[in-house]
């Protein structure tokens, strides 16, 4: 992996479980930033508009650190981990209580200069 030709931008508390936010962003893996941008903007899930920030932020990243040119840009690698697990407690009958368990995310989001599309393995 080029150093010189890679951007990364990160969040580390995203409010959504790991395995949900995998399956969006997965969608935008090996894409052009331009149409990864569009398929955030127009999908119906809550948590893109976050992922729309997190990849704005690796685009802006990529011009102004390392003056990598935007329109050559293609989402390289998206990585979703888990953060922390906020616990709360919901009263049941018979004065009996059960958790509640508010998972949080990390994602961070490579963004890599390339001339041509690379075909993805299958």
């Amino acid at each position: 992996m080029n150093q010189n030709l890679t951007a990364i931008a990160r969040d580390n508390m995203v409010r959504i479980s790991p395995s949900k936010l995998s399956i969006l962003v997965n969608s935008i893996v090996n894409m052009k930033v331009s149409t990864a941008i569009n398929q955030l903007k127009f999908s119906s899930k809550r948590i893109s508009k976050t992922i729309l920030n997190v990849l704005n932020a690796a685009i802006a990243n990529a011009e102004n650190n390392k003056q990598l040119d935007i329109d050559k840009l293609f989402v390289k690698e998206v990585f979703v981990g888990k953060s922390l697990r906020m616990k709360r407690w919901r009263p049941r009958a018979k004065g009996r209580a059960a958790s509640i368990i508010k998972p949080f995310s990390k994602v961070t989001i490579v963004v890599e200069e390339r001339s041509e599309i690379k075909k993805e393995k299958k």
